[in-house]
């Protein structure tokens, strides 16, 4: 059944698919990559047989349906958040570090780990082999890039159009707010992937959104440890707000910090940015790559990648003298209008 609906013009057509549980990560408790992979281009059989375009347009980086795609006669444009395989994956599970995409019984087993490369080996040929099919590849970031030059080996065809944030909102705050206390702001789902008596007490705001229940368990283990370390009455937990709500987290905190490592792009830290929040975001990808580097000559935020450099730039935000903070803050509003909607769209 297809569902056709006109706007601005145009005349969609959507079109309801009954397979959508092959893509699904649970599908797949092992080998899931090649199983969501495979998954795809099943979903895309479906997909392409019930309706055939001109323009097959790949946002969600399904590569493995670009070959069927082009057997269909489509001319295939993709635009790729993240990298299903990289180098630093396989480079984790080399020198046997647990994390999310390499768990500790893998981690702790030479053997193990070398059927693990082997497998990514695998699957990374096959990756780059079925990515070379895209006519136009567009990238979000310049780490996102990197590694897709590296693996569809189509620089001449890989353009980088950084993502559309629109912060209009956000741009609109004061850069003067109160410091007693000082807030401090991290914006994320709540997903897998510290300071000095000489202040007053900082106040650390979680702010983010729960997809199931796996996010609401490990949200719980926050809090719990909060209790543990009897700072509690110092941490708080903002679940599913709404923007508005956020915008007012935003307005009122003094830096924005962010954890999350090899972050393709990392849309919430230019969220800070605009909102005049000191970006203090991991030393990797996007974040380091494209986003808090100097605007004019002058310094936009921190990056940390170990928690005593989390610490230390936690400590240099609040020492900071407030015109030297609402200084650096106005350099990072003016950096982050080069996300803005209207840019997306020009270089789209």
């Amino acid at each position: 059944m297809a569902l056709a609906y006109k706007y601005l013009g145009f005349i969609f057509q959507v079109v309801h698919l009954n397979r959508g549980k092959w893509i699904e990560a649970s599908t797949y408790p092992h080998f899931t990559m090649i199983g969501q992979s495979l998954g795809s281009v099943y979903l895309a059989w479906e997909a392409l047989n019930r309706f055939t375009p001109q323009f097959y347009f790949d946002t969600s980086g399904y590569a493995f349906t670009y070959p069927l795609a082009r057997l269909f006669g489509c001319k295939v444009i993709c635009y790729t958040h993240y990298p299903t395989i990289s180098s630093d994956m396989v480079e984790r599970v080399k020198q046997h570090s647990s994390m999310y995409n390499n768990n500790s019984r893998i981690a702790g087993s030479t053997w193990l780990s070398r059927c693990k490369i082997l497998y990514y080996s695998i699957f990374s040929w096959s990756y780059g082999l079925v990515g070379s099919c895209a006519h136009l590849v567009m990238v979000n970031s310049s780490w996102t890039r990197s590694h897709i030059e590296n693996i569809w080996r189509i620089p001449e065809r890989t353009r980088r159009v950084y993502p559309p944030c629109d912060t209009s909102a956000l741009q609109m705050l004061p850069l003067e707010r109160p410091t007693t206390p000082p807030i401090l702001i991290t914006v994320a789902q709540f997903r897998l992937e510290k300071v000095c008596p000489d202040f007053p007490k900082p106040k650390l705001q979680f702010a983010g959104s729960c997809r199931n229940k796996e996010d609401r368990e490990r949200l719980q283990k926050l809090k719990d440890r909060s209790a543990e370390l009897h700072i509690d009455e110092l941490v708080e937990f903002h679940k599913d707000i709404s923007y508005r709500i956020l915008v007012q987290l935003l307005g009122g905190a003094v830096a924005g910090l962010h954890s999350m490592t090899d972050e393709h792009f990392g849309i919430s830290v230019v969220e800070y940015m605009a909102a005049g929040a000191i970006p203090i975001a991991h030393k990797s990808a996007g974040p380091m790559m494209d986003i808090v580097l100097d605007e004019d000559g002058h310094q936009t935020g921190f990056l940390a990648s170990e928690k005593e450099e989390y610490a230390e730039a936690i400590l240099k935000v609040l020492r900071m003298p407030e015109a030297e903070r609402q200084e650096m803050a106005a350099a990072a509003r003016k950096r982050a209008q080069r996300f803005s909607e209207q840019r997306f769209h020009e270089v789209f």
